[in-house]
C-alpha cells in the first residue's frame, strides 16, 4: 500500500479507537467496519462545519476592516481593528487549508484497501492490547500509559502494532506516529511519543518489515 492510503487508514483507525467498547475483544469484524465508516461520516460533517466557520470568520474580518475605515476614532484604533481583521482572515485561511485536504482523505477512506488496513489495526489492537501496553510501559521513564492523554496512548499503540504485527519498518512507523501526534496531540506530545517509540524500537528485535 502507498504512503497516503496507509496514512488515511491509520488516521481512520485512530478516530475509531475512541469508539471501541470497554471490552474490545468481544467486538466483531462487522462492528469494526461500522466504526470505520462512522469515522468517515464524522469527517464529512467536520468538513461542512469547518467551511461554515471559515465563511463566518471571513465575514467578521471583512466587517472589521470596513469598520476600521468608517468608525475608527484615531489611527491607533484603526490599526488595532485592521490587525483583528487580518488575524480573523488568517484563521479562516488556515481552516480552509485543512478543509481542502479533507475531501481527498474522505475519498481515500472509502477505498477497500484503506478500510481493510484500518480494520487490521483495530483487530490487532483488540487482540494484543495488554501486551502492547506492557511493552510501552516498560519503555517509559517514571511514567505510565494510564497517565497519558487518550489520544497519545492510541497513537503509541498504533505505531507498535504497525511495526510488530503489520510489517511496517520501525523508522517509518515512528515517523508516521510523530506526524499523527503533531496533528492530534498537544505541542509537546510528538516529542514524547518519538522518545517512547525509539526506546521501544531499541528494546524489540521483531521487525516484520525489514
Amino acid at each position: 500500500m502507498k504512503m497516503q492510503p496507509r496514512r488515511t487508514a491509520r488516521e481512520l483507525a485512530l478516530l475509531s479507537i475512541s469508539q471501541l467498547p470497554s471490552q474490545p475483544d468481544r467486538i466483531t469484524e462487522q462492528e469494526l467496519q461500522d466504526l470505520v465508516l462512522a469515522a468517515i461520516r464524522t469527517l464529512t460533517t467536520e468538513i461542512r462545519d469547518a467551511l461554515e466557520t471559515a465563511s463566518a470568520e471571513l465575514n467578521r474580518g471583512s466587517e472589521r476592516l470596513l469598520s476600521s475605515e468608517t468608525r475608527a476614532a484615531d489611527f491607533r484604533t484603526s490599526k488595532g481593528m485592521v490587525k483583528e481583521a487580518i488575524d480573523t482572515t488568517q484563521s479562516a485561511i488556515n481552516r480552509m487549508g485543512v478543509v481542502l485536504e479533507m475531501p481527498e482523505f474522505v475519498q481515500l477512506g472509502k477505498q477497500n484497501e484503506v478500510r481493510d488496513y484500518a480494520i487490521d489495526i483495530l483487530i490487532s489492537l483488540k487482540t494484543h492490547r495488554k501486551a502492547l501496553d506492557e511493552i510501552l510501559n516498560s519503555a517509559m521513564v517514571d511514567w505510565q500509559m494510564s497517565r497519558l492523554a487518550r489520544i497519545d496512548q492510541d497513537i503509541l499503540r498504533i505505531a507498535v502494532i504497525e511495526f510488530m504485527h503489520l510489517g511496517l519498518p520501525k523508522p517509518v512507523a515512528i515517523n508516521e506516529a510523530v506526524e499523527l501526534a503533531k496533528r492530534y496531540s498537544n505541542d509537546d506530545g510528538h516529542r514524547f511519543i518519538n522518545g517512547v517509540l525509539r526506546r521501544v524500537s531499541d528494546r524489540t528485535q521483531v521487525n516484520l518489515g525489514s
